[in-house]
């Protein structure tokens, strides 16, 4: 089962890592900022095609982004 609160926690490690803000990275994956905001803090777990949205504005391959929250699943 996946902890939401580790997807989000990626989510925003990938996007501080780039540097820009929520609001950036909201508009570049075509998601509502607050939606954003509701998945970094681990209220809610993002489909398949917001993962890929994300992962596409973030320049992440999913395969990366999915292999970081399973490392981080498995340390926890």
């Amino acid at each position: 089962m996946l902890d939401a609160k580790i997807v989000g926690a990626v989510i925003k490690y990938y996007r501080i890592e780039k540097n820009i803000s929520q609001e950036v990275l909201s508009g570049l994956a075509d998601i509502g900022r607050s939606h954003l905001s509701m998945l970094e803090r681990g209220n809610r777990k993002p489909t398949l095609e917001t993962l890929f949205k994300l992962c596409d504005a973030l320049e992440v391959s999913p395969s990366k982004m999915v292999e970081e929250i399973m490392r981080r699943q498995e340390s926890a």
